[in-house]
């Protein structure tokens, strides 16, 4: 230690210091890593502490939550748990999705609860209505009046007094707002139980009961002595903010995972660099070691020296990484594209625990980028580097551990997820990532051992040379394999989601124009249209055909988000759908539904199967004949026939148009035609095909523009690391270069020589990085993206793309060995070979 601070640490500072644009770029790269993952550490977290905050506030603290259906239970039931001996407060909410008008065309999506505001104060203290000035002192039990929280306020421009007109069903029903709470998230209306059950025609239900529980009493207990009807279920505060994190983990994890890729390719960056400046000092390591310094402490030196680049450049990157964080959390609304957390513009939530990880992670990957040149510094033999001799090394590494990573990742790809995450697919990538690095020197052996041997003097030199030097070539190429790998499976990923997108939006979209109440399968319970208005809208001119459908929201399990039922004319389902097989035939008696791929993996609803819908008050028993793709709808949807749907349930409410229009027809006529059928204007939103088209793939490129920055991220850096890592082999052959110039050999033809072995690595360079950025991208694609979004789609392997990528990484390799090279063989030849006896 005494050491390390008296000789080693002031030598460290010395090269930072006579380097410092070659040492920049080290300290650039480690830098970006970290603010790019640090920064989307912080949006993921900042976002989900605001919505589970919101979350919380408008759940308040009780002890235990009794919840039943989307459309609610009878509030007998609560008269029970008031009386009971266990219960020590009991308050009854009832919970609506719907819309407020904001102005003649336009309508804003908010969540309505109705609440007794003589209970809620000790359960849920952000929910207790707070009256406006001059309002009367029991306003709050007025079912005409409601209370806006701030996101609601802003969202409606509306003042104390002012009246506001909320969705029922076809209708418009006009509120007075009296004051405000204090709940934070999405636009959120209180206004008293009695008046909301009134309003939005749910006379005696409610959506749920916050109970606050006697001491010494047990969810056991109390389940016990006041069993539940079925349907209605007990769940404890903690499961709903679990629900609120499962529904963007996946998301956030894999967007984390593909941030700390910038972290692992900068690794190779900071390798490159550390492997030129050894090279470039290969003199000044052996004079220290024949000076006396050890060969261990000339590791410690160099490793010393990333250590230094890592944290100063950790520290920058996460002071970056706060600051790109702020201004995400304004542009992207804290959802980083992926639309998990609407309504909400959180503020950034900072801890320094956090920050000292993300910069132990920079530090650390730079010291794991500078490991093998500190290792070369440790193994180099002082005198034979005083004479320039450079290493003797000509055998090949065994190709055995790199195949045995191979077979480890494959196998690691094939185990099912952890804690409902993708993580052994991640070790999967790792592992044949590093199998790969490790296997390019026998691939390189391999290429040339199947060259013919060149008759020409120079040809042969090169290619003598390159199969000599065959082990250095893993050091070189690295940072191309790296980089080139991990651009390729970007590329193949992404190409493969949005054609994915694109072929089912082929399928879904078969109509001309589409129209529909509501954005979401929760507000559809407060806004849909009666079926007359199908047979209206058929009848206007230009219309040739119209197909209605009702969408609306179950809960088939409380600890998961909702599934949303589509009622919808089925027919051959085989047409109306993109089934991934053909549907089974549907038993006699039985009524039968076709599934999306995320029920089969959250609920195991594989075709043949059953499973009970809860519908009417019950739970309806149904068939799963088949499973079908939505990209639209993560955590799953169930297609029904809808006559089926309405035998069960009674419901004869329609959510959804499409319109085929005939040859000709203006789709802006008819939309103002099908407008003027209804009461109100604003109750309906068109887009065309086409529309839905570009507005679905929008929202793709935007949810994957981190990813798309990701790529372009490594690439840059693997571009670097090729220039750096060339430049150190040139550079180290300084005295070669003079000794074949005394030879006879002129500039050129040595230039010759250096762009030949570089062709020959570089072209095993991106060969392998080629096939491992296909193996990864089939990992992402098969393994990754089922488990982690429940989604299954086809490789798309997009070849003029990934021609001009591995084309570009090819020429600048090469380019920048010649570049290296000449200005290395410009040196005087007597200078090169001079010797200090």
């Amino acid at each position: 230690m005494r050491l390390l601070f008296q000789a080693l640490l002031p030598l460290a500072l010395r090269e930072l210091r006579h380097h410092p644009w070659r040492q920049a770029v080290a300290w650039l790269a480690v830098a970006l890593g970290v603010a790019l993952a640090y920064s989307v550490h912080l949006i993921n977290q900042s976002a989900l502490s605001e919505f589970a905050s919101a979350v919380r506030s408008a759940n308040g603290e009780p002890d235990l939550t009794i919840r039943g259906p989307r459309e609610g239970f009878d509030d007998a039931l609560f008269e029970r748990f008031v009386g009971s001996e266990w219960v020590t407060i009991a308050s009854a909410v009832l919970e609506v999705e719907t819309y407020a008008r904001k102005d003649a065309e336009h309508r804003i999506a908010l969540r309505v609860l109705g609440i007794d505001a003589l209970r809620i104060a000790a359960l849920a203290p952000d929910l207790l209505p707070r009256a406006a000035a001059g309002e009367a002192r029991f306003v709050m039990l007025d079912p005409a009046v409601v209370f806006l929280n701030a996101a609601a306020r802003k969202q409606l421009g509306v003042a104390d007094g002012a009246d506001i007109s909320v969705q029922v069903g076809t209708t418009f029903q006009t509120l007075r707002v009296a004051g405000s709470v204090a709940a934070g998230g999405g636009p959120l209306l209180v206004m008293d139980l009695a008046g909301a059950q009134a309003t939005f025609a749910s006379l005696n239900r409610i959506t749920r009961i916050d109970l606050r529980l006697q001491p010494g009493a047990t969810r056991d207990a109390l389940l016990a002595a006041l069993p539940l009807p079925p349907g209605v279920r007990a769940v404890v505060p903690l499961d709903g903010e679990a629900r609120v994190s499962n529904l963007s983990r996946a998301y956030r994890v894999n967007l984390t995972v593909l941030a700390l890729v910038a972290l692992f390719v900068g690794a190779f960056l900071v390798f490159s660099v550390v492997s030129l400046s050894v090279a470039q000092r290969t003199p000044s390591l052996a004079l220290l070691g024949v000076l006396g310094l050890a060969a261990r402490d000339r590791r410690v030196l160099v490793l010393l020296e990333c250590a230094l680049i890592g944290f100063s450049g950790s520290v920058l990157g996460a002071a970056l990484g706060a600051w790109l964080a702020t201004f995400a959390l304004q542009w992207l609304a804290g959802d980083l594209g992926g639309g998990y957390f609407p309504g909400i513009t959180p503020a950034l939530r900072f801890a320094w625990a956090d920050a000292l990880v993300f910069v132990a992670l920079g530090t650390l990957s730079a010291m794991v980028g500078g490991w093998v040149p500190a290792r070369q510094a440790e193994q180099l033999s002082p005198a034979h580097a005083l004479k320039g001799l450079g290493s003797m090394a000509g055998t090949v590494p065994p190709a055995w551990p790199g195949l045995v990573l191979w077979l480890t990742g494959a196998l690691l790809a094939l185990l099912p997820p952890i804690f409902g995450l993708p993580l052994a697919a991640y070790a999967a990538v790792a592992a044949i990532l590093f199998g790969g690095v490790s296997l390019v020197p026998a691939v390189v052996h391999g290429l040339l051992a199947a060259w013919p041997v060149p008759v020409h003097a120079l040809s042969l030199l090169a290619w003598r040379r390159a199969l000599f030097q065959r082990r250095t070539a893993s050091a070189a190429v690295a940072g191309v394999v790296a980089s080139l790998a991990l651009s390729v499976a970007l590329t193949v990923m992404v190409a493969s989601f949005r054609g994915g997108v694109s072929a089912w939006l082929d399928d879904v979209l078969p109509a001309d124009l589409y129209a529909r109440t509501a954005q979401t399968s929760a507000a559809a319970e407060q806004a849909w249209f009666e079926p007359a208005l199908v047979d209206a809208v058929a009848a206007l001119p230009g219309v040739a055909r119209v197909q209605a459908s009702r969408v609306r929201a179950l809960s088939l399990d409380p600890a998961q988000p909702g599934v949303a039922l589509v009622a919808r004319p089925l027919g051959d389902a085989a047409k109306a759908l993109p089934l991934l097989a053909p549907a089974l035939p549907l038993p006699a008696g039985e009524v039968g539904v076709i599934v999306s791929e995320a029920v089969v993996a959250l609920y195991g609803a594989a075709p043949g199967s059953t499973i009970d819908l809860p519908l009417a008050g019950g739970q309806q028993r149904v068939r799963v004949l088949a499973v079908t793709r939505d990209f639209a709808r993560q955590f799953g949807a169930i297609n029904i026939e809808l006559a089926d749907y309405r035998r069960l349930t009674g419901d004869t409410r329609l959510n959804d148009l499409a319109l085929w229009l005939t040859p000709g027809t203006d789709g802006a006529v008819v939309q103002k035609a099908v407008r003027a059928l209804m009461r109100d204007p604003s109750m309906i939103d068109f887009a065309a095909t086409t529309e839905l088209r570009q507005i679905s793939l929008r929202i793709f490129d935007r949810s994957f523009a981190v990813t798309t920055y990701l790529q372009g991220v490594a690439v840059v850096i693997g571009l670097v690391g090729i220039a750096a890592s060339l430049s150190a082999q040139v550079l180290a052959r300084r005295k070669e270069f003079g000794l074949l110039a005394h030879l006879g050999l002129t500039q050129a033809q040595v230039l010759t020589i250096v762009v030949a072995e570089a062709a020959a690595w570089m072209a095993a360079g991106v060969l392998m990085g080629l096939v491992l950025g296909l193996m990864v991208s089939a990992v992402l694609v098969f393994v990754v993206n089922p488990q982690s979004f429940y989604w299954t789609m086809d490789l798309v392997l997009p070849g003029a793309r990934l021609a001009l990528l591995v084309t570009a990484v090819f020429a600048a390799g090469v380019t920048t060995a010649a570049v290296s090279a000449r200005a290395a063989v410009s040196r005087s030849a007597v200078l090169s070979v001079k010797e200090d006896w």
